[in-house]
């Protein structure tokens, strides 16, 4: 069986989920144009995600994707949280911030029984994951009203793991991709491959449908996925400019920038290496930093930095989270855009 019938849509192409760039709005868009619209859920509490839920049924009746982290959260560390906000406290006194007002914040929350509990309500056909599954009870949750598990591999090994667990088609994120890595298996970034390195390779050695993720931006672009073997396409960064986008002006400003050109895996901003424009705290502090607390615990210092310099009107401290092929990006509507990449098919 195909990837479009497993999933029930059109056209095999999924909108990456892209967690503060992105909500509702952008899921529907996608969706109703035939492809598989995705909410991205790791930062919204219960209220909101039930309001996100809420407006997508009332918008489309069409398949759509809600996505989900997976990993534990660590033990905070009091030695590394002194280390991490020691390394940023210059900037902390060029902002005139006191260190002392900053409130460590846990960032980013897993997949837990009160969001099933939510998601029961509204029985959304796909759920998919980052960073590994969730536990098998609450796999079994997700499952029991009938929906798709999607998950994303880095390795091979990754992929094997996923299809011993039971998904139904598994994403190869390639070195290429924006936003954080979903590796779980190795922290070893060394292992990880490129888009049409990674691809071939778990082709041949899974049996599950498997979707090409991470440089993929045009219509070319899904031309040699499906070419190497990709039951689809997952597309995230070229959806960054759509008008359905929540991305910051000076995200998009960036984007359309030569800045775009040099992207970097830190982990400076959450604790875990994801792919963004190098801006001056990456280049100043990373792109990695061994002082910066695991993930989520890293997103509490940063904070108060992101937003001061945003009120001032610089991106120096955001996340500008970008694929290494942001050069296709367009500000067109996100139908538009799937119509676009849908040539490829």
């Amino acid at each position: 069986m195909d990837l479009a019938t497993i999933l029930g849509i059109q056209l095999p192409l999924i909108q990456a989920p892209m967690a503060g760039v992105q909500g509702s709005a952008m899921a529907v868009a996608v969706s109703n144009a035939g492809a598989l619209g995705s909410l991205p859920a790791a930062m919204l509490g219960l209220d909101v995600l039930q309001a996100e839920m809420l407006r997508i049924h009332a918008q489309t009746s069409r398949p759509y994707n809600v996505n989900f982290f997976c990993h534990t959260p660590p033990q905070p560390e009091a030695a590394q949280e002194t280390r991490w906000r020691t390394a940023l406290a210059p900037y902390y006194q060029e902002f005139g911030l006191d260190p002392d007002n900053i409130p460590a914040g846990p960032g980013r929350a897993p997949f837990s029984a009160e969001v099933a509990q939510v998601l029961r309500a509204f029985k959304p056909p796909v759920v998919s994951f980052h960073f590994g599954l969730p536990s098998p009870e609450l796999l079994a949750v997700v499952r029991s009203w009938g929906a798709k598990v999607l998950s994303s591999a880095t390795t091979v090994d990754e992929a094997l793991w996923l299809q011993a667990q039971g998904v139904d088609a598994i994403i190869a994120q390639g070195l290429e991709a924006g936003g954080h890595r979903g590796h779980f298996l190795s922290p070893d970034l060394d292992r990880q491959l490129g888009t049409f390195a990674l691809l071939p390779q778990i082709v041949r050695a899974v049996r599950l449908p498997v979707i090409a993720a991470g440089g993929i931006a045009d219509a070319a672009g899904v031309r040699a996925a499906m070419a190497l073997g990709a039951a689809g396409v997952q597309v995230g960064t070229a959806y960054l400019l759509c008008p359905e986008a929540n991305t910051s002006a000076m995200h998009r400003a960036a984007l359309q920038s030569e800045d775009a050109r040099h992207t970097a895996l830190t982990n400076v901003f959450t604790g875990r290496p994801a792919r963004g424009i190098v801006n001056r705290i990456v280049r100043e502090q990373g792109p990695i930093s061994a002082a910066a607390p695991a993930f989520p615990l890293a997103t509490g210092a940063m904070a108060p930095l992101r937003a001061e310099a945003e009120r001032r009107g610089s991106g120096d401290f955001s996340p500008l989270w970008s694929g290494q092929n942001a050069s296709v990006c367009l500000a067109l509507p996100a139908a538009e855009i799937t119509r676009r990449l849908a040539l490829g098919f």
